[in-house]
């Protein structure tokens, strides 16, 4: 047995802010670990903040995510 979930046909608005929110997750990700992990990048900042920091923007992106899929479920 499906799920009703399933059964809907998404409206291409759904689909765009769903793509949308998918491509702002890894772009917020991928400058969270550019500003831990790339030594090129010069910030005057310590190894400590540049890890926390990072780590905001990782947790940022994963928080508005998660925020698109709920919002995403809801709405059907």
């Amino acid at each position: 047995m499906q799920n009703s979930l399933n059964n809907k046909q998404k409206s291409p608005e759904r689909r765009f802010l769903f793509i949308l929110g998918a491509a702002l997750f890894i772009g917020i990700a991928i400058i969270g670990l550019m500003i831990m992990f790339w030594k090129q990048l010069h910030l005057p900042i310590t190894q400590t903040q540049r890890y926390t920091f990072g780590a905001f923007f990782i947790v940022y992106g994963i928080l508005r995510f998660i925020r698109v899929v709920r919002t995403k479920i809801y709405e059907e």
